[in-house]
């Protein structure tokens, strides 16, 4: 390496540290790469609320030889466009490609930033099709809760482009698997692996240190998928929610379902009301992960009345 090579280097390191400081200091979302190419943007995993923005959930990007593809993009336009900012500072090639793994509040919102920009949108159909239908109230929600600035230009962005199934496709450069094991976290869940690299972007299907929150969930299903993933030869992890992951540790979003299934339906079974129940089905396990106290009555509440119906 030459002396000027080596002061090039210095300065664009020293330029991107300085970037990552400022947007720390402003809230923007800040790249962290995981894997050659491969970068994250890793949310707080706590609840949506005024004081971290809507910034709880995971996405990224991957760069290729000739451009960008971006897993999923934030709660907000504000977001989105802070996350074309962020990957500007990092390559200046093109974004080709926004992938949408699931149809979740958290993950959706910022993609009328990369619209704007004529950038394709990909989801399953099923996905895109709740997000059509959806998505309207869950945007309401949001302004209600973040407030009409943080949430401004954020509008219902349904995808171009949709698959029906597992599917493999080139984009900026890079091989990537959408990854599809039938209804799961939601009926049209995606999961992202870049086939060079090993990193799979498990959107809905894995969540590290937050409690799960059970939405359009078949649980026997969630669980085949969690299978599914484990017995593929994965270098890393991303989670929907919490740091990346490695290994079988991707399996205790199994056993939480597990656990809450069985417990919620011994209560049932013994003849436990429904407030009952919400108070009384507890995992102590569990109880120390993000939102427990918010979700896990919650969910108590959602599989004791799919028993009712039953």
């Amino acid at each position: 390496m030459t002396a000027r090579t080596w002061r090039g280097w210095i300065g664009w390191a020293l330029l991107m540290a300085s970037f990552a400081t400022l947007a720390a200091l402003s809230g923007m979302p800040v790249a962290k790469q995981i894997a050659p190419g491969v970068y994250v943007f890793q949310g707080t995993g706590d609840a949506v609320a005024p004081a971290n923005r809507g910034m709880v959930a995971n996405n990224g990007f991957i760069v290729g030889k000739d451009g960008v593809t971006v897993i999923d993009t934030g709660a907000s336009y504000r977001y989105g466009r802070a996350m074309i900012e962020a990957i500007r500072a990092v390559t200046p090639l093109p974004v080709k490609l926004v992938i949408i793994t699931h149809q979740a509040p958290e993950f959706v919102f910022g993609a009328a930033a990369f619209r704007d920009e004529g950038v394709p949108i990909l989801a399953h159909e099923r996905a895109a099709q709740l997000i059509r239908e959806r998505c309207a109230v869950c945007l309401a929600n949001l302004r209600k809760t973040l407030g009409e600035d943080e949430m401004a230009g954020s509008r219902v962005t349904v995808p171009d482009r949709t698959v029906s199934g597992t599917t493999q496709l080139e984009s900026g450069g890079r091989t990537l698997q959408l990854l599809h094991f039938g209804p799961a976290s939601t009926p049209g869940d995606l999961a992202v692996l870049d086939t060079q690299t090993g990193v799979l972007f498990a959107g809905g299907l894995v969540s590290n240190g937050r409690i799960p929150e059970l939405r359009n969930e078949q649980i026997p299903g969630w669980l085949a998928a969690l299978e599914h993933v484990r017995a593929l030869d994965l270098k890393r992890v991303v989670p929907g929610f919490g740091p990346p992951l490695s290994g079988d540790s991707i399996m205790l979003t199994g056993t939480y379902l597990r656990e809450l299934d069985a417990s919620v339906k011994r209560a049932y079974k013994t003849g436990q009301s429904l407030s009952d129940a919400m108070h009384n089905v507890q995992l102590p396990a569990f109880s120390h992960y993000k939102i427990y106290a918010i979700a896990q009555p919650q969910n108590v509440q959602r599989i004791y009345l799919q028993l009712e119906k039953q």
